[in-house]
């Protein structure tokens, strides 16, 4: 592949979709839920041709990174197995306190170019958010509509509740999200239109 091709190439750019903020991160669009249940199913638990029970739930990335690298790696060939979902939660990409910043940011990037891949392709996205320590509030609060719908994840969040609150406010103050995807059981101080995705629930899948 000479240079020329490889600068027009979209998989090596990433430039393709409108972007936003100081890190002119993707921007994945606000759209509604037009299902009549919040339902999720885990991205490891999808397969090709599932059954129409499992295809009217949403797909969640709640799971080890390595499960779904794939996503932003090779996005048309991943695609299909995922778009036969009602509809899907940008991708939860890792962004451990104790990764270097720099990775963090890069987290949030693969998980708004996801995203807006998959709205450039019809799907109806909820954006994932997830944050670090304060220093992260720069930028994992962007590239998001104000006033969309988000999906948070209480996963591991229980030994570390006033970190994890400092970034939930944070979170409503910079997107005043009209509602909150919530996998896991809610701090009870956690405020806004939350609606709870048992983790369980998630995991009865019907084979």
């Amino acid at each position: 592949m000479t240079s020329k091709q490889m600068r027009d190439n979209p998989l090596f750019m990433r430039n393709e979709f409108e972007s936003s903020g100081k890190w002119g991160l993707p921007l994945i669009h606000k759209q509604e839920l037009n299902v009549p249940k919040i339902d999720l199913i885990a991205c490891s638990d999808t397969k090709a041709n599932d059954r129409i029970e499992n295809t009217q739930k949403g797909v969640h990335f709640f799971v080890d990174d390595y499960r779904f690298n794939g996503i932003y790696e090779n996005p048309a060939r991943t695609f299909e197995r995922y778009s036969q979902y009602a509809f899907l939660l940008s991708p939860d990409f890792s962004t451990y306190t104790d990764m270097p910043l720099w990775r963090q940011l890069e987290s949030v990037a693969k998980n708004r170019w996801v995203g807006a891949y998959w709205q450039s392709r019809g799907r109806i996205v909820v954006p994932t958010i997830s944050w670090g320590l304060a220093q992260t509030f720069d930028f994992c609060f962007d590239a998001v509509e104000n006033n969309a719908i988000v999906a948070v994840g209480m996963i591991g969040c229980k030994h570390t509740k006033l970190q994890f609150m400092r970034g939930y406010n944070a979170m409503l103050d910079k997107i005043t999200p009209s509602q909150i995807v919530c996998f896991g059981t809610p701090f009870p101080e956690m405020e806004g239109n939350i609606f709870v995705v048992d983790y369980n629930e998630s995991r009865k899948v019907v084979r």
